[in-house]
């Protein structure tokens, strides 16, 4: 996947369909990892996975003998691992503003994804969160007026949170009024367009904005 510029001994057990794998992958890409992508069916996950991870749930990542499995962890793992390009910042203060964004778009944004992903379409719970993430997004659709990623004037890891969620919002089935939301709009172009994150997209994902 990707270009390939650094050998690496890597295997990814991903859901193809899942934001979560997904932002793993983009990092993947980004860092150009060589890397053994197993796509696994959530409902009939193979026994090396339980016998890899406790929990058996995805996305679980093994470098040799270190095995990994909250996403988070998984892609901050990499960055220090393979430190070019970074997508952490060098200083503490900017370092720390990071991972509390990426706490929010977890908290506030992503698990309301995982509702409406979780519920049956037009089930009260399932609006609610529709209802409520489109809403949250158009009110933060100005932040993206600020810098040309997400309030950064680089690529980061933030933006590999994001963008996952973003490329669904169809399959979310939430519609936003391009009126109110240019700039957000104009990020989610940048986005994807950017080589890592086509390299990163499965076929499933793919076929989501077909």
């Amino acid at each position: 996947m990707g270009v390939v510029t650094k050998r690496s001994s890597m295997t990814f057990f991903s859901d193809p369909q899942s934001h979560y794998s997904h932002r793993v992958r983009i990092v993947l890409a980004e860092k150009g990892v060589t890397v053994d992508v197993v796509n696994v069916d959530p409902s009939d996950p193979p026994s090396e996975l339980s016998d890899l991870n406790p929990y058996n749930a995805l996305p679980t990542l093994v470098d040799r003998d270190l095995v990994l499995y909250e996403p988070n962890i998984i892609t901050e793992y990499l960055d220090e691992r393979f430190p070019h390009p970074p997508l952490l910042p060098v200083y503490p203060v900017a370092r720390a503003q990071s991972r509390l964004m990426m706490w929010r778009v977890g908290r506030d944004w992503c698990g309301l994804a995982d509702t409406i992903l979780a519920n049956k379409p037009g089930s009260k719970a399932a609006e609610s969160a529709r209802k409520e993430l489109r809403e949250s997004l158009i009110s933060a659709a100005p932040l993206f007026n600020e810098a040309p990623y997400f309030l950064s004037e680089e690529f980061t890891i933030v933006d590999c949170c994001v963008g996952p969620l973003l490329w669904r919002l169809g399959k979310l089935g939430i519609e936003l009024p391009e009126n109110r939301v240019k700039p957000l709009m104009d990020y989610m172009e940048r986005l994807f367009e950017r080589r890592s994150f086509k390299a990163s997209l499965s076929e499933s994902e793919e076929e989501m904005r077909d």
